[in-house]
């Protein structure tokens, strides 16, 4: 009987390279698949030789998309039985029965376990340890390097592994021109809201508990906008060392536009009465469109600081001054490694010192300051959330509701890591005495 098996086998191995779309649904209902029959032989005509080099990448990544484990687990046992079976066939064409090629480089593998784990689920994937290469498509040294590349960064793709992300310049110029747009938009909403600010005879300030309680300190704003200073310098000395700086700093343009166009609609939307009696903000009308154009303009140049001697009224829901101070906190914090303590306590310190000096300026109700730093800190998480997990991949409501994201994030695999180089070719006397 066993005899009769071992024949039955050798006559099935001679034959799978010849088998037709048809032979191959047979064999598929055979070992009780006949779910897939339909997509794999009548839709997509898999043939003896496509069947050989299926992989379970195939059976999980479009156009198949196969969503149960159990069918994906069970039709690649019955696959890999067959690959055994046909092991002389695979090194014709040079593949091998563990899922990669003769050089090791493991594209294009029939096994497709080590493509897998590159998704992400390599604890779920790997059933060995890193060092001995038993993993479902291990064997040697070139198998342990892919599974550390693929476990540490989960790129989401095999081709990915070496982690180069493309830095996109043109993209990062559009959200360059997105944000500056935003910015004077911005500039412009600030004039109209403030000849619509209301008369602090009939509308005094509203009552806040901080303002209320904490008496105002007439230098206070001069030192929140000193922390916002120090903070997008230690921001820009980051993104000038880091190795992917085109982008981090398209997802700063892009978050930052995006929070700033939100205000420029929860400003113009509701005018709140001024904060404080020390604010001279009477209406003033600025006359025909020029003029406010040239206010606009100003304002944007001199980035709305009283710093720079730009002094509004009514921009007061949400505060502006807020969410560069946290935006800039989160992006050093996230884009620096996690034992720099130093550098992210500072950070901190000057994002939470930067808010209680605003407030204790009486320039801002304790609401606007509170809803500008709710705002940056979920519309950064959620940003980066999707950007680390490609949500977005499976996600046609991320991509309807984030478009903007969904353009600038598209070809960024995963998580951005932390590297750094020298921004700067080195002059040619110094490559000459380094040698």
């Amino acid at each position: 009987m066993r005899q009769s098996q071992s024949e039955g086998d050798m006559a099935q191995a001679s034959s799978v390279r010849r088998w037709t779309p048809k032979q191959v649904a047979r064999w598929l209902r055979e070992e009780g698949f006949c779910d897939y029959v339909d997509l794999l032989c009548n839709k997509h005509r898999l043939d003896g030789l496509s069947l050989l080099t299926l992989s379970e990448y195939d059976l999980r990544s479009p156009p198949l998309e196969i969503k149960v484990l159990g069918d994906i687990k069970r039709l690649m046992v019955s696959l890999r039985r067959l690959q055994k079976q046909n092991a002389d066939i695979l090194e014709e064409m040079g593949l091998s029965c563990d899922g990669h090629s003769p050089l090791g480089s493991g594209g294009g593998g029939i096994g497709g376990s080590s493509d897998w784990l590159c998704n992400g689920d390599a604890g779920r994937e790997y059933d060995g340890s890193p060092g001995n290469g038993s993993g479902m498509g291990g064997g040697g040294g070139g198998s342990d390097y892919q599974y550390h590349q693929c476990h540490q960064y989960s790129n989401g793709k095999h081709k990915q592994l070496s982690r180069r992300l493309d830095p996109e310049y043109w993209k990062t110029i559009v959200s360059a021109v997105y944000v500056m747009f935003v910015f004077g938009f911005t500039s412009f909403v600030m004039v109209i809201v403030h000849e619509r600010v209301p008369d602090m005879r009939t509308y005094p300030p509203l009552p806040d508990i901080f303002l209320d309680s904490v008496p105002r300190i007439p230098w206070a704003f001069a030192m929140a906008e000193a922390c916002g200073v120090i903070l997008c310098n230690i921001w820009l000395l980051v993104l000038l060392l880091h190795k992917h700086r085109s982008i981090l700093l398209r997802r700063l343009c892009s978050l930052m536009g995006t929070v700033f166009m939100l205000r420029c609609i929860t400003m113009f939307v509701t005018s709140l009465s001024v904060p404080g009696q020390h604010l001279q903000c009477s209406g003033k009308i600025y006359g025909d469109m020029w003029a406010k154009l040239s206010r606009a303009v100003a304002i944007w140049s001199g980035f709305g600081m009283t710093l720079t001697g730009v002094h509004t009224c009514g921009d007061y829901m949400f505060s502006g001054h807020t969410v560069v101070l946290t935006m800039l906190n989160f992006f050093v914090t996230e884009y620096t490694p996690r034992n720099w303590n130093f550098i992210h306590t500072m950070s901190w310190v000057l994002n939470l010192f930067g808010i209680f000096f605003i407030l204790a300026a009486h320039e801002h109700y304790s609401i606007d300051v509170f809803i500008a730093f709710y705002i940056t800190t979920r519309l950064f998480l959620y940003y980066h959330t999707l950007a680390n997990t490609r949500a977005y991949q499976q996600s046609r409501r991320a991509r309807i509701w984030f478009p903007m994201f969904s353009f600038f994030e598209c070809n960024v695999n995963g998580p951005v890591p932390n590297e750094y180089c020298w921004p700067f070719a080195r002059p040619t006397f110094i490559k000459r005495m380094i040698g």
